[in-house]
Formats: C-alpha cells, sequence, structure tokens
C-alpha cells in the first residue's frame, strides 16, 4: 500500500451544532492528493506482473502520483504533460527520477501521444481516471469515512474526469450506503460531468476555461455518469471566484494550499450551499492539488482583498 490513511477533521469555523463539516485531508497523501490510491494499486499490479515501465498522460496530479508511485517501486516512468502544466509542477516531477514528455496544448493530446509510447510489452499505460482499478483504489476513502464518521449523510466532491467521484461511489455501494448524498463539484469552465448528467451519457465538453485546470477533462468516465443516477445527488458548478475563495479561505483557517480544482468543493462549505441544507454530516474531500504555490494563493487573496474594498 503506497497511499496513507489521512484524519478526518472537523472544520473549526464552519461546523455547528446541527450540522457538521468534515474535511477529509487527501492533500497530506506522499503525492500531494488523492491519485496515490488508485495509481499506487494500478502500478503495484503492474510491478507484480512484470512491467518495468509506467507511462501516464497528466496536467499534474496523477503524473506525480504515478511518478511517486514508480520511484517507490523500482519501476521506470515517462510522465506526459501538456504545455500548460506548470514548469514548475514538470520539475517537482523529474525530481523523482521521471522522464516528462510536454505534448499538446490540452490533455487529450498528451493522452494520445502516452497510449502510442505505450506500446511495449513491459510498458504499463497508466490513465489519469478512466479505469476500475483507479477507482477500487480510491474507494478505500470511503472504508476510512465510515469508520471515522459512519454517520455521513452528504460526500462532496470534485470531479475531473471522474476517477475521484467513481471511487468514492465504489466504496458507497461496497458499504451498502446508497442513501448519502453525493456533491459533485465543477467550475462553470469544466463542467463536463454536469453535461454529461444533462445528456445521460458522457458528451465533449466545448472547450474548458478555467483557472482549475486540473478539471479540464473534456470526456468523461461514463460508469459514474450512470451510477450517481443510484445515489441521491446534485452536479454544482461555481464560478473561477468561487473556486478561488475556497482555496484562499481555507489557507487562512488551517494553513494548507490546495488548487483551485479542490477549492471548489471547499467552497460548498464557505458558501452555506444549498446542496448541503439538509445534512448533518458533510464530508469535504479534500483532494489536494501539486500545481499551487504561497505565491498564487497570496496574489489570490490581495486580488480579492481589493475587490471587497472597491
Amino acid at each position: 500500500m503506497l497511499h496513507i490513511r489521512t484524519p478526518l477533521i472537523l472544520h473549526p469555523d464552519l461546523s455547528t451544532p446541527s450540522r457538521r463539516i468534515w474535511l477529509k485531508l487527501e492533500n497530506l497523501q506522499p503525492s500531494g492528493s488523492f491519485k496515490l490510491r488508485g495509481i499506487g494499486l494500478l502500478c503495484s499490479q503492474a510491478a507484480a506482473q512484470g512491467k518495468r515501465k509506467v507511462i501516464c498522460p497528466s496536467g499534474g496530479n496523477a503524473g506525480f502520483a504515478t511518478a511517486v508511485a514508480a520511484a517507490r517501486l523500482g519501476l521506470q516512468a515517462c510522465i506526459v504533460v501538456p504545455n500548460t502544466t506548470p514548469e514548475t509542477t514538470r520539475a517537482k516531477i523529474r525530481k523523482t527520477g521521471a522522464e516528462v514528455i510536454v505534448h499538446g496544448k490540452v490533455w487529450d493530446e498528451a493522452n494520445l501521444r502516452a497510449k502510442e509510447l505505450a506500446q511495449g510489452a513491459d510498458t504499463e499505460y497508466v490513465p489519469a481516471f478512466d479505469h476500475p482499478v483507479l477507482w477500487e483504489g480510491h474507494s478505500t476513502m470511503v472504508d476510512e469515512i465510515l469508520e471515522d464518521c459512519p454517520q455521513v449523510d452528504a460526500i462532496v466532491m470534485s470531479v475531473g474526469g471522474g476517477g475521484l467521484l467513481a471511487g468514492i461511489l465504489t466504496g458507497l455501494i461496497r458499504h451498502r450506503r446508497m442513501d448519502c448524498r453525493i456533491i459533485a463539484c465543477e467550475t462553470q469552465g469544466s463542467a463536463s460531468f454536469t453535461a454529461a448528467v444533462s445528456a445521460g451519457h458522457p458528451v465533449k465538453f466545448p472547450r474548458i476555461d478555467t483557472v482549475a485546470k486540473s478539471l479540464g477533462a473534456t470526456l468523461v468516465a461514463a460508469w459514474p455518469v450512470q451510477h450517481i443516477l443510484d445515489f441521491p445527488h446534485e452536479c454544482v458548478a461555481l464560478s473561477d471566484d468561487e473556486a478561488i475563495m475556497g482555496v484562499v479561505r481555507y489557507a487562512n483557517d488551517l494553513r494548507q494550499l490546495v488548487e483551485p480544482a479542490c477549492g471548489v468543493s471547499l467552497a460548498i462549505g464557505y458558501l452555506d450551499h444549498p446542496a448541503i441544507a439538509e445534512a448533518h454530516d458533510v464530508v469535504i474531500v479534500v483532494c489536494g492539488g501539486v500545481s499551487i504555490s504561497a505565491q498564487l494563493v497570496a496574489g489570490w487573496a490581495r486580488l480579492s482583498t481589493g475587490a471587497e474594498a472597491r
């Protein structure tokens, strides 16, 4: 097992006697995000099968998780990133010993290149989100949540391609907790999952335009689109400003940095959003993210303070 058991803590300010807001701190994983749960499992299985190399297309978090897993397992790693991935993130991936290839303007183009490179018999292609082994690994989060907070009645999570959501659904199905409300969060400029649920199947989102780059999948996995319907659920698309607000307030409250892709879920708590109005024990998955810095958060904080002053 390459991931760690992460804490579930009460938010110090948002919890009240009638509604508790819990934070599942996946940002504390060795890779900085929840991705290590599923990717660690897939890479471990690949190593057990005799594979020597893993190749992952990624905007950042999946690639870094793959690089961390490969380093621990003694595998070679190649991470294919689009040119929108910050150089700081590329450098962090290289520091693990992984090779980084920059290809394409968006993740989809990097994904095609990664598949071309992963043809060898000793090579494992590591998808960013659409694979049942990933979902099985991510589902271990639910085991921990239910052990710490068995009365949970709502789980809030960010949705990019749908891997985290599929893991949460997988875990809840395994525990027969189909009563738990699911709140799937995106920014308006990356709302490909909301579009898929509305259509009843994955649809190509016309254009990703958001500060939450980690949510930038134009086509989501089909399985969670189908199976979210088995739960009480709501899809919520917030603005970039609201996602940034979630990042800034969380940094002030918890002294931790997360990406806007995570901030959009935290904003549900900070906005006292109607999606959680009837819930008593709300778990927000703090999914984390590696493409964030103190300088970025400080800049956003200054902008928001200036906007309030005006």
